[in-house]
């Protein structure tokens, strides 16, 4: 994970991005999925300016006020700080119900459950200005160029779902799906 903070720390754009979310002061807050995992691949393509990202997915932890308002709320002002980014914000206490799991215990606790591996993934800046990664995986696959399914919760037909509308092996074609998948076992 060194390469990548090292990697997040020299890309000005994404220092800022991660600067306005932690002016929020939000509970468990991170920038997750292709904000980081993009980077990885973009790099490990050899791709001199960075994909456009589709859109920033923020996840916060906080159980006291689950509205969707708020999500709504924050995008608002994250709008207003850093304007013309696709800001998407989802308090991660509530998502277990639309997704119709347990009841997730943090953010990172939420990310156990993503359709794949490597977007289960995010950043923030520390109170210090330190960039923190977390995940609740061995990203070893993100570094190998791999796409993997999650295993503690495969979900197979939304995994081969975001493979056909996302891009990603268009974009990236040194991409690998990894087994079972690949195989069509699953």
């Amino acid at each position: 994970m060194q390469r990548l903070t090292t990697w997040l720390a020299e890309d000005p754009v994404r220092c800022r991005l991660l600067a306005v979310l932690a002016d929020l002061q939000l509970p468990d807050a991170w920038l997750a999925a292709g904000f980081v995992r993009n980077l990885v691949w973009d790099r490990l393509h050899g791709y001199p300016e960075p994909t456009p990202l589709a859109d920033l997915d923020v996840i916060y932890f906080d159980p006291v006020d689950c509205r969707p308002e708020r999500d709504r709320d924050i995008e608002r002002a994250l709008s207003e700080r850093a304007p013309g980014w696709p800001w998407s914000v989802r308090n991660q206490a509530a998502m277990h119900q639309r997704n119709d799991d347990a009841l997730y215990s943090s953010s990172v606790d939420a990310m156990r459950y993503w359709v794949e591996v490597e977007s289960a993934l995010a950043a923030r800046l520390t109170a210090a200005g330190q960039i923190e990664m977390v995940s609740p995986f061995a990203q070893s696959g993100l570094f190998a160029l791999h796409l993997t399914l999650n295993p503690w919760r495969p979900r197979p037909a939304a995994f081969r779902q975001r493979l056909a509308t996302k891009g990603w092996l268009e974009r990236w074609p040194r991409l690998q799906v990894q087994e079972p998948l690949a195989a069509g076992l699953i």
